[in-house]
């Protein structure tokens, strides 16, 4: 498994990065303590998770995820083999069920709540530090979880991100955490963030978490050209969008026990458009014999602005196909299909 330098950290990654949110929801933690161990035996070395996890979140499960991965590390001794991605959460009025003594009926990105979240995720890993401490999503009002359209607030009460960053720089001084990165995270917040860091001599983040994948490459817009001149790589999560590139959910299908199926709230890649574009890339596939969800996790790999793919499943059949992707290759004729399908059907599920 390639190994990449993430941005100018000293963190070498694997190009495939092992996703965790259905753990301690779809999935059973002897089933986690499975797909952690073959992935490592197959060169995973990064796992990416979160305190909100599983999905979708909910007060009696919150934080369930993080509790297994900190299981597994203990059970296996191999603390020093994984590099640990975990996110505080942004600001939202429906994750009030966490830390309500702090916040006035929503989570908030400040200080305090970045200070105590840390202690509650490093227990529950079982961990003395966290290799890459990410901000879920912004404290501030802007666009993202699939907004478009920037609405400019009347009375920004943001947290300031000089806040925010100092926090986190008192965190890596203190060694409970080695880097600092974002998540759905804007042109303007990463290069702000990498300015704040020059101006007061602070830790710069080492990367960004976005979605990216054939259903939604709206980071190629503004940020890919961010991520590469400030050496921020991208993280890319919902590489297969929720599963939706695999063809299984196509005609309204919603096979036992998926996700779409499960849980009505995952509809960011759904609908007419993003059934047409679904369809015209299994047909790219099929023309050129190859495997579905390969091709789409193959060409997240292939990105230069790409650092790892965060690839998640629920069976073991899944994440093995998922994994065998690192070894795909898109040639020039597939990648020419698949940019004309682009053209006809840009971003249909931002």
């Amino acid at each position: 498994m390639e190994k990449r330098p993430l941005g100018n950290s000293d963190l070498n990654v694997s190009k495939l990065c092992l996703g965790t949110m259905t753990w301690g929801e779809q999935n059973t933690q002897a089933e986690a303590f499975e797909q952690m161990d073959y992935a490592l035996s197959q060169g995973i070395n990064f796992f990416d998770t979160a305190e909100m996890y599983p999905v979708p979140p909910k007060p009696e499960t919150q934080g369930a995820t993080e509790t297994i991965i900190g299981n597994w590390l203990q059970a296996r001794g191999n603390r020093q083999d994984v590099v640990i991605a975990s996110k505080v959460v942004g600001r939202a009025p429906w994750m009030n069920h966490i830390r309500p003594e702090l916040n006035d009926g929503e989570t908030r990105v400040n200080r305090a709540n970045i200070m105590a979240a840390i202690e509650t995720s490093l227990a529950r890993l079982q961990t003395d530090y966290i290799d890459l401490y990410q901000i879920h999503w912004p404290d501030r009002q802007t666009n993202y979880f699939g907004q478009l359209g920037y609405q400019h607030p009347n009375e920004d009460d943001s947290t300031e991100l000089l806040e925010i960053l100092t926090a986190m720089g008192e965190l890596v001084q203190a060694g409970k955490i080695r880097h600092i990165g974002l998540s759905n995270e804007t042109p303007w917040g990463l290069m702000r963030y990498a300015a704040l860091a020059e101006q007061h001599s602070l830790p710069k983040p080492v990367s960004i978490q976005n979605p990216y994948n054939l259903l939604n490459r709206t980071f190629e817009v503004g940020l890919a050209e961010c991520a590469l001149r400030e050496n921020m790589p991208l993280l890319a999560y919902s590489p297969l969008a929720f599963g939706v590139l695999s063809g299984k959910y196509l005609n309204g299908a919603r096979p036992e026990n998926a996700r779409l199926t499960l849980f009505d709230r995952f509809i960011r890649y759904t609908g007419n458009e993003a059934d047409a574009a679904v369809q015209a890339y299994l047909d790219v596939a099929s023309e050129h014999q190859l495997d579905a969800s390969q091709m789409a996790l193959a060409f997240v790999n292939q990105q230069a602005f790409v650092g790892s793919n965060i690839i998640g499943a629920t069976t073991m059949a899944q994440l093995k196909t998922n994994i065998a992707s690192a070894e795909r290759v898109l040639d020039k004729a597939v990648l020419k299909d698949i940019e004309a399908v682009h053209q006809q059907w840009t971003n249909p599920c931002p």
